[in-house]
């Protein structure tokens, strides 16, 4: 059986064979679409009769007062890329790159587009804690012109030690280097974990940030760059298709960053349900370890059984899990579990519970 490269994949062997399954692949927030967007979806349908504003202005403004009123971080228009999902930001961050370290186990997408646009590409292996190597990164760092790495990683969960990486920051900054960070989980951490702190400081730091995982809509493609390096981001905007940012992701963005109800409730759950799945997950006879993480999934290292079989029991169960073994150092051994509300994480740890293996 052929298995995704990414989480997500409810095609293959669900949707496509007329079959139901819970996907516990992919690390959506379970409260789905905001209320907000929905309650607006109509207005949003009548704006498709005329083109967005080809230069963004409400949907910059309401980015720029999201991340102040959460960050207490004051951004600009001009320091803002937008993109038609998180994965347009990256690929338009690393083309720009001859030289890619890239911090692994890490998303795939990074090596793949390392591959296709960059010279060379190199790796730093998270240590065998699974937490970031700063001194093996740093040192790696010396023969490449950018790095990317997650805050927090995917698929482990580990955030980025400021203080630690403000010495890669001050290196990459007095050597003209770029350092691209992924933020894409970041609002799953709580407070005062995002590096957009940094970015005044460091004309060297590109983060990227999307709608995808914590307002739970990867179907309408939103995500967008933040640098202050003004002049990097005007010829990068420069190089993308004009309107690149269709009516309903722009709107989505516009409602989900003022959606206050949500953003707590959502805050709110991760903080409680991590607890209790990581504990419940912990006491499976198939599982060796459950590694520490700071938002919504959880790696954790199997025993007596390997990824690939518990993938095709838990389908026979009717869900979809991560196998981990295409994340570059990690192997069939390790699989991925999204976290989802109290009552599908009860069923779903019911349903492996009774896997016989």
């Amino acid at each position: 059986m052929k298995i995704s490269k990414h989480g997500g994949d409810i095609y293959t062997e669900g949707l496509l064979k007329e079959r139901a399954l819970i996907d516990y692949s992919s690390n959506i927030n379970p409260f789905g679409i905001p209320e907000s967007f929905k309650n607006n979806i109509n207005d949003i349908l009548n704006l498709t009769v005329r083109y967005p504003d080809y230069k963004y202005r409400k949907l910059k403004q309401s980015i720029i007062d999201y991340h102040f009123k959460y960050e207490k971080v004051t951004l600009e228009e001009d320091e803002l890329l937008l993109g038609n999902g998180a994965s347009e930001v990256l690929e338009i961050f690393i083309r720009s790159i001859n030289k890619l370290l890239i911090v692994v186990p890490s998303f795939i997408e990074y090596e793949e587009l390392g591959h296709k646009w960059c010279q060379s590409v190199e790796y730093s292996f998270l240590n065998d804690n699974f937490e970031y190597g700063y001194d093996d990164i740093l040192e790696k760092f010396k023969n490449c012109n950018g790095m990317i790495l997650g805050n927090p990683n995917n698929p482990v969960g580990n955030r980025i030690d400021i203080d630690r990486f403000k010495e890669i920051l001050d290196y990459a900054e007095a050597n003209n280097k770029s350092v691209i960070v992924d933020e894409a989980f970041v609002e799953f951490m709580g407070e005062n974990k995002s590096l957009t702190k940094l970015i005044k400081t460091y004309k060297s730091l590109f983060i990227v940030r999307a709608i995808t995982k914590f307002f739970g809509m990867p179907g309408v493609r939103f995500g967008y760059g933040i640098s202050s390096n003004k002049n990097m981001i005007k010829l990068m905007c420069e190089s993308q298709n004009p309107w690149n940012v269709n009516t309903f992701g722009e709107h989505a963005a516009i409602c989900s960053f003022n959606d206050e109800k949500y953003i707590a409730k959502t805050k709110k759950w991760i903080n409680e349900e991590l607890i209790f799945f990581k504990d419940k997950l912990s006491t499976l006879s198939f599982v060796e370890e459950v590694y520490e993480t700071n938002c919504n999934f959880i790696l954790v290292k199997l025993k007596g059984v390997t990824g690939t079989d518990l993938y095709e029991e838990c389908l026979k169960q009717g869900y979809v899990i991560r196998k981990a073994s295409n994340f570059r150092g990690l192997d069939d051994t390790y699989v991925r579990f999204a976290i989802k509300d109290r009552r599908n994480n009860e069923l779903f740890l019911k349903a492996i519970n009774n896997i016989k293996l």
